[in-house]
């Protein structure tokens, strides 16, 4: 299995969220965007690279059993204290566009299974997501 960078790791986390529900759509390709240029995880990544990135999640996507060997590359890819912003960044995603699809949530039960993200830090993370999605 091939290696990713951490970076591109957490953008193929975002991407597996996001193209869950068949749709990637425009606020979550925006809101992959902000992410990328705000977050000091982010620090030195070009963001360049978030579309190359995207194409070959896509592409691996494709592939038989191409969920599981995303979600491999990425739990290689991301060193044990990065796991929890792994899953912080899939669930600004799945509330990107202010409705969580079934499919999105489905997505995020997988992700958290496969990093081993504990129950009450998913609470946590959840939470905290929801509140700042929140508007008037």
């Amino acid at each position: 299995m091939s290696t990713i960078s951490p970076n591109s790791a957490l953008v193929y986390t975002m991407v597996i969220v996001s193209a869950s529900d068949c749709e990637m759509t425009d606020s979550e390709m925006k809101r992959i965007g902000d992410v990328v240029r705000i977050l000091p995880a982010f620090k030195g990544y070009d963001q360049e690279n978030i579309m190359r990135d995207a194409r070959n999640c896509a592409a691996i996507l494709s592939e038989d059993d191409g969920l599981e060997a995303v979600l491999g590359l990425i739990k290689e890819a991301l060193p044990s204290t990065h796991l929890d912003t792994a899953y912080a960044l899939a669930c600004e995603i799945a509330l990107a566009d202010s409705k969580v699809a079934q499919e999105e949530l489905r997505m995020l039960q997988i992700i958290r299974k496969n990093l081993g993200i504990d129950n009450l830090t998913t609470a946590a993370i959840e939470r905290a997501a929801t509140a700042r999605a929140r508007s008037f």
